[in-house]
């Protein structure tokens, strides 16, 4: 027989109306009120408590002082507490410049962004070697245990070449006036300048070794193209200064350098640069000469202007010395003693043209490199106009 059921039983409790089931309270209300008592009333742990206490009060009496006075104090207020020790405050946002930088402008060591265009000058299409014409000028040298010459030599109809030590670094003497020509006109292609812009001399500019404007007197005006042309013909070290300060310094020469592709290339000093310190390669000189015929990089009017300067260079005694008189020469010389040089182009009675560049090292003025750069250039010429490239 089924049990009855029992009737449910309701309760009021504090005022709310909860119904109770059994003496049991369905709601949970009063379990939840407990809790939050019971949270209220819980008690604070007495030795942590002190224990931050005791850690604030040694930070701020003894941490926070040394902090203020030997970091804080020195960096905001550039105060620093030892005035014996001297801190350069500019390598704390830029640090690596110290020892790490490939720009330098106004005196100032810079890391600059790497170029990611290509370089403004064609690279010299080399095929092939001139093996025997190498193995002539290695015999050569070998007559001048003294010397060390750097030379190349490149075909314009073949694209073959000879290198002796071509790719290292030699001082460039009055050589580096050719990237000095270029960047004038480039300049002038840009607007920057006019050929019959004038420049006054100062003693500023005035510089000993070639060229006669040191003998002329301060506050003479010169024209750009005249200034251009002394430069060249008589290698004046003066015009040269004039020319490179108008054209914006070595800093503008050196990033102009960087921007036509040549890596070893670079001017450190005013002309004339007796220490040697302007450097190059025979590479990278025939690489410039190169370039005099590239529509690209310089304009038909720069180059002619160029050409007409180079075909007068007074210094006839070095390359030239080695060539017929019917061979067309259009060059630059260099000379500081301790290396002797020429670089320039040859157009031959029938129709060849080769670059040629010669940098010797020898003995502070040691004939023995005039001798060598003579007989070179004669060997060189012989070979290219009777051999069949």
């Amino acid at each position: 027989m089924a049990r009855p059921l029992r009737k449910q039983s309701y309760s009021c409790y504090q005022g709310y109306n909860i119904p109770v089931k059994n003496n049991k309270y369905v709601s949970n209300v009063r379990p939840a009120l407990t809790r939050k008592k019971q949270i209220r009333h819980k008690k604070v742990n007495v030795l942590a408590f002190t224990l931050q206490i005791i850690f604030a009060v040694i930070f701020f009496l003894y941490v926070s002082p040394v902090y203020v006075n030997q970091i804080t104090r020195p960096v905001v207020l550039r105060t620093p507490k030892y005035p014996d020790i001297k801190t350069n405050f500019n390598l704390l946002y830029k640090p690596t410049t110290a020892y790490i930088y490939n720009n330098h402008v106004l005196g100032v060591n810079l890391l600059s962004a790497t170029e990611s265009k290509k370089p403004q000058m064609q690279g010299l299409y080399e095929t092939y070697h001139m093996s025997s014409l190498e193995n002539d000028l290695k015999y050569l040298a070998s007559k001048y245990p003294s010397l060390k010459p750097s030379v190349y030599v490149w075909d314009y109809e073949s694209g073959k070449y000879a290198d002796l030590n071509a790719q290292e670094v030699y001082s460039a003497a009055s050589i580096i006036k050719i990237p000095v020509l270029i960047q004038l006109f480039k300049s002038i292609e840009m607007g920057m300048l006019k050929l019959d812009d004038k420049i006054t001399m100062t003693d500023y500019y005035k510089s000993e070794g070639s060229g006669s404007l040191q003998f002329k007197g301060v506050k003479a005006v010169y024209t750009i193209d005249d200034l251009a042309r002394v430069m060249i013909t008589e290698s004046d070290n003066s015009a040269t200064n004039m020319l490179l300060d108008a054209t914006g310094g070595m800093n503008a020469m050196n990033q102009s350098l960087r921007k036509w592709g040549l890596k070893e290339t670079r001017i450190n000093d005013w002309l004339p640069d007796l220490k040697g310190t302007n450097v190059t390669t025979s590479k990278e000189m025939a690489t410039l000469l190169y370039n005099l015929d590239n529509p690209s990089f310089l304009s038909l009017n720069s180059r002619e202007k160029m050409v007409d300067y180079m075909s007068h260079v007074h210094n006839n005694r070095l390359i030239q010395a080695g060539l017929p008189s019917d061979a067309i020469f259009i060059h630059k010389t260099g000379d500081i003693g301790k290396m002797l040089g020429d670089a320039g182009i040859v157009y031959t009675p029938n129709g060849k043209k080769y670059i040629v560049v010669m940098l010797v090292n020898r003995p502070y003025n040691s004939p023995e490199g005039k001798d060598f750069i003579v007989s070179a250039s004669s060997l060189v010429y012989n070979y290219m106009l009777n051999t069949n490239l």
